[in-house]
C-alpha cells in the first residue's frame, strides 16, 4: 500500500497564514501534523458534492469521513494517536476543556461570522463569494448565515435586543479564553511539551479568530491581550504548516513595503523633483562663488 496516497483531505481553503480558515478542517489538519498522518490535503472550497454538504471529508480508499470524530478515530486505529501518552484523568480534561469550547466560543465565532452584520457584509460573504465556485457562491453564504441566526435564536429564545444577545455571547467567549490562558501558563503546550488532541482543537477556534482581518475585532482584541495564547497560535502556525506562515510573512512583508513607500511619497510628494532643484542650486552656487573669488574666469 502506497501510504502517501494513503489519506485525502477536501477541506475549505487557506487564507492569512492559515492552512484553512474553517474550524473543522483546522482541527483535523493539525490533528494530522501532529501524529504524522500522510495526508493529500485538497483545497476544494466547495460542500456541494460532498457526504452530508459540509468538509472536511477524508477519503481512504473506497470509504469517506466528514465527522471529525470519525476521522480522528480512524487516525487512532490506524495508530496515529497523539494522546496514547495521557492519563484517563487527563483524557477526562480534554473532553472538559472541547466541551467548553464548544459551549462558550462556538457561538461566539457563529455570531462573528455570520451574525454580525459588518462583519458579514464587509468581510465574510465577499471572501467566500470568491472561495466558493459559481453559482455555488450565491447559496452556501447565505445558507450559512440563516442557519447562525438560528442557533443565536435557540440559545436566546426570549431575548430580542441583539446588542444584549452579543453582549452574552462575547461576555461568555472571553472567560473561555481566559480559562485557556490560565490553563496554558507558560508551556508550549496545554500537556507538556508535545501537542495532543486537545491542542489541535484548540488551535482550529484560535487561529482564525486572530488572523483573520475582521472589521469588529472585538473578541479578536481580547485573544490578543492573552500573548501566550498568541505564542501558542504562533507555534503551531511556525512548527507546523510553516510554509503556510512564511508565505504569509512574505505577502504582508511587501505589503508593508509598499506602505512605507506610499507614505513616504504622500509626505514628500515632491521628493525627486525637489532632489534635483536642489543639486542644480548647489551648482550653481558653487560655481558663482568659484568666478565671484576669482578661483574661475
Amino acid at each position: 500500500m502506497n501510504l502517501d496516497n494513503e489519506y485525502q483531505l477536501n477541506i475549505w481553503k487557506g487564507d492569512w497564514g492559515l492552512p484553512s480558515v474553517d474550524i473543522p478542517c483546522l482541527q483535523v489538519l493539525a490533528y494530522a501534523k501532529f501524529t504524522g498522518v500522510p495526508l493529500s490535503v485538497n483545497p476544494t472550497s466547495n460542500p456541494f458534492r460532498t457526504p452530508r454538504g459540509h468538509l472536511p471529508v477524508l477519503k481512504c480508499g473506497a470509504s469517506s469521513f466528514d465527522s471529525i470524530q470519525d476521522i480522528i478515530q480512524l487516525f487512532r486505529k490506524r495508530n496515529y494517536n497523539a494522546d496514547f501518552h495521557l492519563s484517563p484523568k487527563q483524557c477526562s480534561e480534554v473532553l472538559s476543556y472541547e466541551y467548553m469550547l464548544k459551549e462558550s466560543l462556538y457561538p461566539a465565532f457563529q455570531f462573528i461570522w455570520w451574525v454580525d452584520q459588518r462583519n458579514f457584509s464587509d468581510f465574510i460573504r465577499p471572501w467566500y463569494a470568491k472561495a466558493i465556485p459559481f453559482p455555488l457562491n450565491f447559496y452556501y453564504p447565505s445558507k450559512y448565515e440563516k442557519h447562525a441566526r438560528a442557533m443565536i435564536e435557540i440559545l436566546f429564545p426570549t431575548e430580542e435586543v441583539m446588542t444584549v444577545i452579543e453582549n452574552k455571547i462575547y461576555s461568555e467567549a472571553q472567560k473561555c479564553i481566559n480559562l485557556l490562558s490560565t490553563r496554558l501558563g507558560d508551556a508550549d503546550y496545554f500537556f507538556g511539551s508535545q501537542p495532543t488532541y486537545l491542542d489541535a482543537v484548540v488551535f482550529s477556534y484560535l487561529a482564525p479568530l486572530l488572523k483573520i482581518p475582521l472589521p469588529n475585532p472585538s473578541l479578536q482584541n481580547h485573544l490578543k491581550a492573552c500573548t501566550n495564547l498568541v505564542k501558542f497560535v504562533s507555534r503551531i502556525s511556525q512548527r507546523y504548516f510553516e510554509a503556510d506562515y512564511q508565505k504569509y510573512e512574505k505577502i504582508k512583508s511587501k505589503e508593508n513595503e509598499t506602505k512605507l513607500s506610499k507614505d513616504s511619497d504622500s509626505e514628500f510628494p515632491h521628493k525627486t523633483r525637489n532632489q534635483i532643484l536642489a543639486g542644480i542650486f548647489a551648482t550653481v552656487a558653487m560655481v558663482s562663488y568659484a568666478i565671484y573669488t576669482g578661483i574661475v574666469k
